[in-house]
């Protein structure tokens, strides 16, 4: 199986410091993995980097069955290509409803001149209603975004990075602030979606990870320490050591 994202040698400094070094890992489609490790292990300039937020100082991002470069792509071609990145503060629209942030998502997609002739179809209207059933939003869709618990919210983030049929969604913490049961349910969400596409989250939760039940990278100073499942990982003595003993 070919790789969908294969990040080759990349290294990034900041004033001296090395956020990433060398760093190369593969993930194929239609695959879920976890990415974590101690504060400062590069989790998030690896996000950065491969979404075009940061440049490395070298190395190569190929993406893709035609392994194309995303080094030579800005944030908005590489969102084209079909990466979705979700951040660990939810960002909706609080004073619009969840079908309107979803038809807003849709909306966003087409060009500049398109969208000031758009106008909300069935089509459009169907749609929505299958993203929000997808996130588990259906009772909600009439609701503003700011009544929604933070869950909510985040499911809502989801449902709009899914409007933009994403190939590959990065998903930064998303336990965090949840509730047990909205940890359940994003846990089972997180593992339908990665059926169909590659979903790369990035977590300090362990318990969260052991519930997403998947393959498990370990970054440590910016480099790979270990990987595997996360049972795997965490008998790894290095591992132990640098995370696990803290």
């Amino acid at each position: 199986m070919s790789a969908l994202l294969e990040v080759s040698g990349i290294s990034k400094s900041f004033d001296g410091f090395k956020a990433i070094n060398d760093l190369s890992f593969s993930i194929n489609e239609a695959e879920l993995r976890a990415v974590i490790g101690p504060n400062g292990a590069g989790k998030t300039t690896f996000m950065d980097i491969v979404t075009g937020k940061t440049r490395p100082d070298e190395g190569e991002v190929l993406w893709g069955e035609t392994s194309k470069s995303l080094l030579r792509m800005n944030e908005a071609q590489i969102a084209r290509e079909g990466i979705g990145r979700k951040f660990q503060r939810p960002t909706v629209f609080e004073d619009q409803s969840v079908a309107e942030n979803l038809t807003m998502a849709l909306k966003a997609l087409r060009s500049p001149f398109a969208v000031l002739g758009w106008r909300s179809s069935g089509r459009s209207a169907a749609r929505v209603a299958a993203l929000a059933d997808e996130v588990g939003l259906s009772a909600h869709v009439a609701r503003k975004a700011g009544e929604l618990s933070h869950g909510q919210k985040q499911w809502l983030e989801i449902g709009m990075l899914l409007a933009q049929e994403p190939r590959l969604l990065l998903v930064d913490e998303p336990a965090a602030g949840m509730t047990l049961a909205e940890r359940e349910q994003t846990t089972t969400l997180l593992r339908r979606l990665a059926e169909t596409r590659a979903v790369v989250v990035v977590e300090h939760d362990m318990d969260f990870v052991r519930r997403l039940d998947c393959r498990v990278t370990v970054l440590h100073q910016g480099s790979v320490l270990a990987e595997g499942s996360l049972d795997h990982v965490t008998r790894n003595p290095d591992v132990i050591d640098v995370y696990l003993g803290r």
